[in-house]
C-alpha cells in the first residue's frame, strides 16, 4: 500500500525547489515551516489512509453509465466529500470565496499524494482547481459571486471542454458553436469528447468551461470564445437549480485511470425538454476564449506533471517492496543461506536506483517549476518576469519529461516483479496502465517540445535559458568544490551534460534565428530529455549537497552519483540527435511511403 512519502517531499520543497529561502526572507506572507509541515503530514495521512484503499477498488470497479447517469466506484462519493471538507480543494483558492490563497508548491505536493494514492480520484480536484483559476482571472464579477464559492469549497466541480472528434490539438477546427440570446448569456450546441469528470455522482453541481465559436466569428483560433456551463443552473438564492441542455452521452472503456469517467458529452440537444441550447455565460471576452483556457491548461500541465512522478513514486515503493521479500538465486556474494531476495541482484539494484533517481528528479523539476509560478506572483518588475519566464521554460519539461519518467518507471515496476507484475492482482500493472495517458493529454510530450523550442528558449532573445543553464553550472561547480569523494565522478559528468545541454540551446536558438524551423522541431523531443536529465542531475546535486552539509547526506550523495555515472552519459547523444538528426529525419521520410 502506498505512503506518502512526506519527509522527501519536504525536503526536496525545501532544500531543492526554494520554499525554505523563500520562506526565510519572508516572500511567502504569513506561511511558517511549521505549517507546512502539518499540511504536508495531514495531506500525507489522508493519502494512505483514506484514497489509497478505495484507488484499489476504484480501479477494478471503474465508472459506469446507468440510465443516463454516470456512477462512480463504491465509496468515490463519500470519499470525495470528506476530501472536500478537510478543505483541500481550496489550499490555493482565492481567499474572497473561501480559499485560503497558499503557494502553489503546497498545492503541487498535495497534488503528488492524492494522484499516488489514486490518479483517477484525483483527477476531479485537478480539473476543478484550474477551473477555478480561470474564472478567478477572466470571469466578470457576477460569475465570480455566483460559482466561485461552491467550486473552491468543492461543492461543485469543474471540468475542461476542448477536443472534439474532429479537433484534437488543432483547436483552430472546432465546430462547437454558441448564439447570443441577450443579456449576457449564449446558447452552447456541440459534441465535447474525451471529456473527464464530465458527468458524476460526486457533487451537486458541475461546471464546465466549454470553447465554441459564435456566428460572426474569424476564421482558426482568433475565432474561438470561452464559455462556462453549469450542468443546473443556479437559482437566486445559489442553490442549483433546473437541468441545464448539457449531457453525457457515453463514457470511454480505457486502457487505466477506471474510476475516472471520461465522457462524451452532448450541448444543446435538447434531451431535457427545454428550449435547445445549453445555457452559457462568457469568460472573458469573444472570440479570446483560447488566451483564457490557457491560464486552466497551463495549470493541468504541471498538474499533469505531477501525475508522472505520483505514479513513478507509487510504483517505485511496490517494486522496492517486493525486491525485498522475493526470492530467486544466489545473489553474488550472497553470504545467507538459501535464495537470495532480489534486490541483492546487481541488474535489480540498479533498476531501483534508476526509478528513485527518475522519481525523485522528476518531482524537483516539478516542484521548482511551482516554486518559479508562487515568486512571479509575489515579485514585481523585472524579476517578476524573470520568474515568470522560469516557470514558462519549465512547464513543458514538467510536463513531458515527468509524465516519460511515470511511464518508464511503472514498466520498470512491472519488470522488478517480473511475470507477478503482469497479473493484476499485484497492482503493479495498474500503475502503467494509469501511466500512458499522461504523456498524451493536456498537449502531448511532443507538442511540449514544439511549445519548449519555439516559444520557450527565444524568452527574452535566449536570456532566460542560457541565465538558468549558468545556474545549473553553479551547481556543478559546487559539486567539484566540495572534494568529497562520495560523489564519485558526479562533477564531472553534470558539467559535461550542462555542456551538452549549453550546445544544443545554442544550436536550436541559432537554427530558428535562420528560419530554419523543421530542422529545429527535428530535434525538439530529445532536447526536452536532454534538458530534464540535466536537470535531474543538477537537482540530485543541489539535494545530496544541502544534506551533506549538516552530516544527513549519505543516501542523496549515493543516488546523486548513481544518477551522474549511469543517466547523464545519455546527454552527449541527445545533442547529437538534436544537431545533427534533421537530415537522417528528412531522408528517412521515404521509409513511411
Amino acid at each position: 500500500m502506498y505512503k506518502a512519502p512526506v519527509e522527501e517531499i519536504a525536503f526536496t520543497l525545501n532544500h531543492v525547489a526554494g520554499l525554505g529561502a523563500a520562506l526565510e526572507e519572508g516572500r511567502l506572507g504569513d506561511l511558517s515551516g511549521d505549517l507546512v509541515d502539518a499540511i504536508l503530514a495531514e495531506a500525507g495521512r489522508f493519502a494512505g489512509e483514506e484514497i489509497a484503499p478505495l484507488g484499489e477498488s476504484g480501479d477494478r470497479e471503474g465508472a459506469r453509465l446507468v440510465d443516463g447517469k454516470v456512477i462512480t466506484p463504491k465509496g468515490w462519493p463519500a470519499l470525495y466529500k470528506a476530501w472536500c471538507e478537510g478543505g483541500w480543494n481550496g489550499l490555493t483558492g482565492p481567499q474572497d470565496f473561501g480559499g485560503q490563497a497558499l503557494p502553489h508548491m503546497l498545492n503541487v505536493a498535495a497534488l503528488e499524494m492524492w494522484n499516488a494514492a489514486s490518479m483517477a480520484f484525483a483527477l476531479a480536484p485537478t480539473l476543478t482547481m484550474g477551473a477555478i483559476e480561470a474564472v478567478s482571472k477572466h470571469g466578470s464579477d457576477e460569475l465570480k459571486q455566483t460559482f466561485l464559492e461552491k467550486m473552491v469549497s468543492g461543492e461543485w466541480t469543474g471540468t475542461m471542454n476542448l477536443t472534439e472528434p474532429h479537433a484534437g490539438s488543432d483547436l483552430g477546427v472546432l465546430k462547437s458553436r454558441a448564439e447570443r440570446v441577450g443579456d449576457g448569456a449564449y446558447r452552447i450546441f456541440g459534441q465535447k469528447i474525451f471529456i473527464t469528470w464530465g458527468e458524476h455522482d460526486a457533487a451537486d453541481n458541475i461546471i464546465h468551461l466549454v470553447l465554441a465559436r459564435l456566428p460572426d466569428a474569424p476564421a482558426g483560433t482568433r475565432g474561438i470564445s470561452l464559455f462556462l456551463v453549469p450542468k443546473f443552473l443556479v437559482n437566486a438564492d445559489g442553490s442549483p437549480g433546473e437541468r441545464n441542455d448539457v449531457f453525457c452521452h457515453s463514457i470511454e472503456h480505457k486502457l487505466g485511470i477506471h474510476g475516472s469517467p471520461t465522457c462524451t458529452m452532448i450541448f444543446g440537444d435538447g434531451k431535457f425538454g427545454a428550449e435547445k441550447g445549453a445555457l452559457g455565460y462568457l469568460v472573458g471576452e469573444e472570440n479570446k476564449g483560447l488566451a483564457c483556457m490557457f491560464t486552466m491548461m497551463n495549470n493541468a500541465r504541471l498538474a499533469v506533471g505531477i501525475q508522472g512522478v505520483a505514479i513513478a513514486e507509487a510504483a517505485t515503493q511496490k517494486a522496492v517492496a517486493y525486491a525485498k521479500e522475493r526470492t530467486q538465486g544466489k545473489a553474488p556474494g550472497w553470504q545467507g543461506s538459501g535464495m537470495s531476495p532480489i534486490i541483492e541482484h546487481p541488474d535489480i539494484a540498479r533498476t531501483l536506483l534508476t526509478m528513485k533517481a527518475l522519481t525523485q528528479g522528476s518531482r524537483a523539476i516539478c516542484y521548482a517549476c511551482a516554486h518559479a509560478i508562487d515568486l512571479s506572483h509575489v515579485t514585481e518588475g523585472e524579476e517578476a518576469k524573470a520568474w515568470a519566464e522560469r516557470a514558462a521554460l519549465l512547464t513543458p519539461i514538467a510536463k513531458s519529461f515527468s509524465t516519460d519518467a511515470g511511464v518508464d518507471v511503472a514498466s520498470m515496476g512491472i519488470q522488478v516483479h517480473g511475470g507477478m507484475g503482469f497479473i493484476e492482482e499485484t497492482g503493479a500493472a495498474r500503475y502503467l496502465r494509469d501511466a500512458r495517458i499522461a504523456p498524451i493529454y493536456e498537449g502531448t510530450n511532443g507538442i511540449q517540445a514544439i511549445d519548449l523550442v519555439t516559444r520557450k528558449l527565444p524568452l527574452s532573445d535566449g536570456a532566460a535559458v542560457r541565465g538558468f543553464i549558468g545556474e545549473l553550472r553553479g551547481v556543478a561547480e559546487k559539486l567539484a568544490a566540495s572534494n568529497d569523494a562520495a560523489f564519485g565522478t558526479s562533477a564531472e559528468r553534470l558539467s559535461a551534460a550542462i555542456a551538452d545541454l549549453e550546445a544544443a540551446t545554442d544550436w536550436l536558438l541559432e537554427t530558428l534565428a535562420a528560419g530554419r524551423q523543421a530542422e529545429a522541431l527535428a530535434g525538439a523531443t530529445p532536447y526536452q530529455r536532454l534538458f530534464g536529465l540535466t536537470l535531474t542531475g543538477a537537482y540530485l546535486a543541489t539535494g545530496a549537497l544541502a544534506a551533506a552539509s549538516d552530516g544527513a547526506g549519505e543516501k542523496r550523495v549515493a543516488l546523486c552519483r548513481f544518477a551522474a555515472e549511469n543517466l547523464l552519459a545519455e546527454t552527449a547523444a541527445l545533442k547529437d540527435a538534436v544537431v545533427g538528426g534533421a537530415a537522417s529525419l528528412e531522408a528517412a521520410r521515404v521509409v513511411l511511403g
